[in-house]
C-alpha cells in the first residue's frame, strides 16, 4: 500500500501533509510550511494523466521525503479505517496537514473537518492559495503551458516549469546538416504548447542555456523534444544520460520548411533570439 519513495523511516514521521501535489505550485507549498522538521508528504496517486512534476522533483522542490500511496488501494477504506491505517503507519504522527477541498473515504464521504473528530490527530487546514483573485491549481498552470503562457504557468508555479527526461538517439540529420541537437525523452510529463522555446538545459554537471523544439518534425513526421546548446560544451553526453530541460521563454509556433535551408536559415534567426533573450534575462 505505501510505497517509501526515498529512505526514510515512518517512525520518525511527525506530522504529514496529505494531497497529490501535481506540480508542487505555491498552494501546495502553503501546506508544506506548515510541517515541523520531521514532517513529510503522504502522496496519494490517483493520477492517471500527464503530471507537472515526479516525486523526485516534488521532494526537490519542497524539501521533505515523499512517501506514495495507491489510491486504488485505499479507494473502498471507510474514512475512519483510513485515518487508523495512518496512525498505525505513522506511530509518532502529532499533526496532519491538508488543503480546504480534501476528502477522504470511500466515494469522499468525509472532508478535512473530520479528522480531527474522527481521530483525534490534529489537524491543520490550509485555505485557497490565490493570486490576482485566482485560484492557484495543477489543472489551471496546465491551461497556462497548453497555451505557450509560460510566465502566467511561472507567477502559479513560483518558478519555471521544467521536465525530466533520458537523452535518447536522433535522427542525425541536425550535427549533419542543421545544429546539433539533444534528443530527450520525457516520457509521463505534461508538455507545453509545441514550438520553439528559450530553455536551459541541466545535465548533472552543468546548465546550459539553449534553444529547443517541441512537436512533430518536418523530416520524419515524428515527435520530437530537441534542445540545442548555445555554448560550448564542457563535457560529453551519452545515450540514457538524465537532463532537465528548463522552459524560460516561448519564441514561436512551429512551421513547415520546403527544404533545409529555409529551416536552417530560420533556426539560425531562433539561436540569436534565444541568446538575446537570455543575455536580458542575465541582467535581471
Amino acid at each position: 500500500m505505501l510505497n517509501i519513495f526515498t529512505t526514510i523511516s515512518k517512525i520518525n514521521i511527525t506530522s504529514l501533509a496529505i494531497g497529490c501535489f501535481d506540480g508542487m505550485h505555491l498552494g501546495h507549498l502553503k501546506l508544506v510550511k506548515c510541517l515541523d522538521e520531521n514532517g513529510a508528504l503522504l502522496v496519494i496517486n490517483k493520477f492517471k494523466g500527464q503530471f507537472l512534476c515526479s516525486n523526485r522533483q516534488k521532494e526537490e522542490i519542497s524539501g521533505k521525503k515523499v512517501i506514495e500511496v495507491d489510491f486504488e488501494s485505499i479507494k473502498s477504506l471507510d474514512g475512519r479505517d483510513f485515518l487508523s491505517f495512518l496512525k498505525k503507519e505513522f506511530v509518532n504522527l502529532k499533526f496532519i496537514v491538508v488543503g480546504y477541498d480534501f476528502s477522504f473515504g470511500k466515494n469522499r464521504a468525509y472532508n478535512a473537518k473530520d479528522i480531527e473528530s474522527l481521530s483525534g490527530i490534529k489537524t491543520i487546514i490550509v485555505d485557497e492559495f490565490s493570486i490576482d483573485g485566482i485560484g492557484v491549481h495543477a489543472s489551471l498552470i496546465k491551461d497556462f503551458l497548453s497555451k505557450a503562457n509560460l510566465q502566467k504557468a511561472k507567477e502559479f508555479l513560483g518558478r519555471d516549469y521544467s521536465i525530466k527526461g533520458k537523452m535518447i538517439k536522433g535522427q542525425g540529420l541536425g550535427s549533419k546538416e542543421l545544429f546539433a541537437t539533444i534528443n530527450l525523452d520525457c516520457e509521463g510529463y505534461f508538455l507545453p504548447q509545441n514550438g520553439v522555446y528559450v530553455t536551459l538545459l541541466k545535465s548533472q554537471r552543468k546548465t546550459y542555456k539553449s534553444v529547443s523544439f517541441l512537436g512533430v518534425r518536418s523530416s520524419d513526421e515524428n515527435f520530437a523534444i530537441e534542445s540545442h546548446i548555445l555554448e560550448e560544451l564542457g563535457e560529453n553526453f551519452t545515450q540514457g544520460e538524465f537532463f532537465e530541460l528548463e522552459f524560460i521563454s516561448f519564441l514561436r509556433e512551429n512551421q513547415k520548411f520546403q527544404d533545409l535551408k529555409k529551416l536552417k536559415n530560420q533556426i539560425a534567426k531562433d539561436i540569436e533570439q534565444a541568446r538575446e533573450l537570455l543575455r536580458k534575462n542575465d541582467e535581471r
